[in-house]
């Protein structure tokens, strides 16, 4: 959840509840891509005021995960393939970045935790369990750029990232999970591990060229 606070109080704003609630949907494909987003009707199921709801929306549509159609309202927004060229376009730009940077500030207790989570990821490959896989695959690329501790980057690496998590879900829910399609960072740990920047973003980059390959070969 998001970190916006009442002035004084120790509850979060009405409309920070509702964006959150709501991206969560989205992103877990619970309002899938095309669904409608009624206003009065969210704010009822919610349990709050038609205001945080319309507040929340207008930031989902600045996110690009709401987009407002004529004559229809908002909409869940689509994603097609220029969505996810330029979802990966932006994840190279960042996190190569991100890859170089951490491998030059990395502790050892960060390396710790990168291994923990990439244990994680490689168990569920090995069980073909995709949820799981995206689930601690997202933690990884999170935590990376945790580890960068720059707050500008992090919202908008956290925000890509959701994107990023979403056409996964959408990915691999109609497609049989196979170890060989769900991509292994263990490349980048091992320049992490060897304070190797280069290395760093060597390994980050091949590991997005990879798994867009087997997007745009599915398309």
């Amino acid at each position: 959840m998001t970190q916006e606070w009442v002035a004084g109080g120790d509850k979060p704003r009405a409309s920070e509840l509702a964006y959150d609630d709501l991206r969560d949907r989205i992103v877990n494909l619970r309002l899938p891509p095309g669904s409608l987003v009624n206003e009065q009707a969210m704010a009822n199921e919610l349990g709050l005021g038609r205001m945080p709801v319309r507040e929340a929306i207008a930031r989902l549509v600045t996110d690009r995960f709401i987009t407002v159609l004529p004559r229809r309202g908002a909409v869940v927004s689509p994603v097609g393939l220029d969505d996810v060229l330029n979802m990966f376009e932006a994840r190279e730009a960042i996190e190569c970045g991100v890859a170089y940077i951490v491998a030059k500030r990395a502790t050892s207790e960060d390396l710790d935790t990168l291994r923990e989570l990439v244990k994680a990821a490689d168990g569920a490959r090995e069980g073909k369990d995709h949820e799981a896989f995206l689930h601690d695959d997202h933690a990884i690329h999170a935590f990376l750029v945790h580890m960068v501790r720059n707050s500008l980057l992090q919202d908008a690496a956290d925000r890509l990232l959701l994107h990023n998590l979403r056409f996964w879900r959408l990915y691999w829910g109609s497609r049989p999970a196979q170890t060989s399609t769900m991509m292994s960072h263990s490349d980048l740990v091992t320049a992490i591990e060897a304070h190797d920047p280069e290395a760093a973003a060597k390994a980050m980059r091949e590991h997005l060229t990879a798994s867009l390959f087997l997007v745009q070969s599915s398309f």
